[in-house]
């Protein structure tokens, strides 16, 4: 029975790992539950015993794609390399970040879907947001927490909106200039803040 419970977490945990994946590419709509389980290897009537609803799948594989600057931190605490909001700026408005939505920030690759999703998959999201708002204000200098966290919802919420943009332009040049952009001018505002510390 144990062996059995294993191979199931194993099989739930693969399936939740194809469909982050996927949804990060293709949208929470672009592709449906027997793709998902061909790729996996499984039927589609074995997807009911893993999960209750589509929603369900949902809920789980955005919440997989989320906290990867907590575990970039927790790296850096263990020896890692370390973390710094530019170093984050320059791997997030990245040429390899816009072009590999499937393993990069779930935000940038669904945030008008989720906004559309149902109440868990939008509370998951709500509590990410709010996890790396704090993460980004605490490697930020500020004179109090409300200066750092403003700042960090301002950086957070132009990366976003800047990578989204610079994956919709058929315009290379411009996708480009988009990243470029608003990196340097990030990393300028980030580094060289009036309450930055010399």
């Amino acid at each position: 029975m144990g062996h059995s419970r294993a191979e199931k977490a194993k099989t739930h945990k693969r399936i939740v790992s194809i469909a982050s994946k996927k949804f990060r590419e293709k949208g929470l709509a672009g592709f449906g539950i027997a793709e998902l389980m061909k790729e996996a290897g499984l039927t589609v009537g074995g997807f009911y015993k893993h999960f209750d609803s589509r929603d369900d799948l949902v809920a789980e594989a955005v919440n997989s794609a989320f906290g990867g600057w907590q575990r970039r931190t927790d790296a850096s605490k263990s020896g890692g390399s370390p973390v710094s909001v530019a170093r984050l700026i320059d791997e997030y408005l990245s040429e390899t970040h816009r072009d590999n939505p499937g393993s990069g920030c779930a935000f940038s690759a669904l945030a008008p879907e989720i906004a559309r999703s149902d109440k868990r998959t939008r509370s998951l999201t709500s509590e990410q947001v709010r996890r790396d708002f704090q993460l980004i204000a605490t490697l930020l200098p500020a004179r109090d927490r409300r200066t750092a966290r403003s700042r960090a919802i301002l950086i957070i919420s132009a990366l976003v909106g800047a990578l989204s943009m610079a994956r919709a332009v058929s315009d290379e040049a411009l996708s480009r200039e988009i990243l470029g952009t608003v990196r340097e001018v990030l990393k300028h505002s980030a580094v060289s803040h009036p309450e930055a510390k010399a």
